[in-house]
């Protein structure tokens, strides 16, 4: 399967709902829908209708913004749920159902056969109401695989659009996620999605690898916010396809990934992390004076990603112990100042020498600068 052929289903209204601190409001829900809708998201997955009163009525409100991704939202694997789900008018809906022997005794109860006759039943339904359909089990990687593969074969031959792989708690490894995709493709004729949790950090490289075994659709959030530490990231998704080959996420509006995770992180009250993929704020500051040096010769050196792709820019920190004196003259440049190089690496030595005695500011580096220019140095912004 080429990584070329998938699509994104956006499940900060489903999953992202689900994390600690979201509390999201109608308003909230389209501003968030219209902005992955601008950025190219393939899907939007909202909470189910029967979460609430109001769920139901957010989920019947976005589906009719006439927006270019499908709305689909996630229900339980009942005909009640399926109808309240169609009801809606979503484009598409996604059933689910524990079949992990955990799930089975301490969840709904159910045994593999009733579970089998459910899958069937709703499955048949909402394909009667024209409305894409998706059936999935909870808690993939704790079933065993041969159930697991006996319905997801009797649905396919029903004609279910999707099937789901789900690893539910975080437990699967890309080795795993890889052998379970590859063997339901070859069992299957219909599209697989994958979700994944993150609680052992391997939720995007368990993506990126159900995508190498054929998976078809991957489940994200925006900043990977969820139940407990989150699923995939939808930055850290579009990150590692960019690594393997920009080309992967060109049908992307790459720099609205800053304002989905800023305006998301507004609405849920945390900070973007330092290190996030693209849109931490350390995410292209170089430090290192060997690295600054290359940098500042070739980007490609010490970057996988290009900045400026994602409405970015890279930033080379000057005032430390670490910086060198190509690092100083990039700061130079950048002030339309003219320095020799016997100048500039004596500031560098002086620099450092400052740094090593406290903490430096770029203020203090762009006056040695102006000093060693013989200008006045620009006035201190307080």
């Amino acid at each position: 399967m080429s990584l070329q052929n998938f699509s994104i289903i956006e499940s900060t209204l489903r999953e992202g709902e689900q994390f600690v601190n979201a509390f999201f409001s109608l308003e909230e829900k389209i501003q968030v829908a219209t902005l992955l809708d601008a950025f190219g998201v393939e899907y939007l997955e909202l909470t189910s209708p029967l979460a609430s009163p109001q769920s139901y009525k957010d989920c019947a409100t976005i589906a009719r913004l006439g927006l270019n991704a499908r709305i689909l939202t996630h229900t339980r694997c009942t005909i009640e749920d399926a109808k309240k789900a169609v009801d809606c008018g979503v484009a598409g809906v996604d059933v689910v159902i524990g079949t992990s022997s955990l799930l089975r005794e301490f969840s709904h109860g159910q045994s593999l056969e009733a579970i089998l006759d459910l899958a069937q039943e709703v499955v048949s339904f909402l394909l009667s109401q024209n409305v894409e359909t998706r059936f999935s089990t909870e808690d993939s990687l704790r079933s065993d695989f041969e159930d697991i593969l006996h319905i997801y074969q009797a649905v396919d031959a029903l004609g279910v659009h999707r099937v789901g792989i789900a690893d539910t708690v975080g437990v699967g490894t890309p080795r795993q996620i890889f052998e379970i995709v590859s063997r339901l493709r070859q069992a299957i004729s219909c599209d697989i999605e994958f979700h994944g949790h993150n609680d052992s950090g391997c939720a995007i490289a368990n993506a990126y690898a159900a995508l190498e075994a054929g998976a078809t659709h991957i489940d994200t959030s925006i900043l990977g916010i969820g139940e407990r530490n989150g699923i995939t990231s939808l930055g850290g998704l579009v990150a590692r396809l960019y690594a393997t080959d920009p080309a992967l996420v060109q049908k992307y509006n790459l720099p609205l990934i800053r304002n989905l995770d800023q305006m998301v992180s507004r609405m849920v009250r945390v900070d973007i992390p330092f290190n996030n993929y693209i849109t931490g704020f350390a995410s292209f500051t170089h430090k290192a004076g060997i690295h600054a040096k290359a940098v500042l010769n070739n980007p490609s050196t010490y970057e996988i990603l290009r900045p400026e792709d994602f409405g970015l820019t890279r930033y080379v920190h000057v005032a430390h112990r670490l910086t060198g004196w190509n690092a100083v003259k990039s700061r130079a440049e950048q002030l339309d100042l003219h320095l020799e190089e016997g100048q500039l690496r004596q500031l560098t030595e002086q620099i450092k020498a400052m740094a090593d005695n406290g903490r430096i500011t770029l203020d203090d580096v762009d006056r040695y600068l102006y000093e060693a220019a013989e200008c006045q140095p620009l006035p201190t912004i307080n």
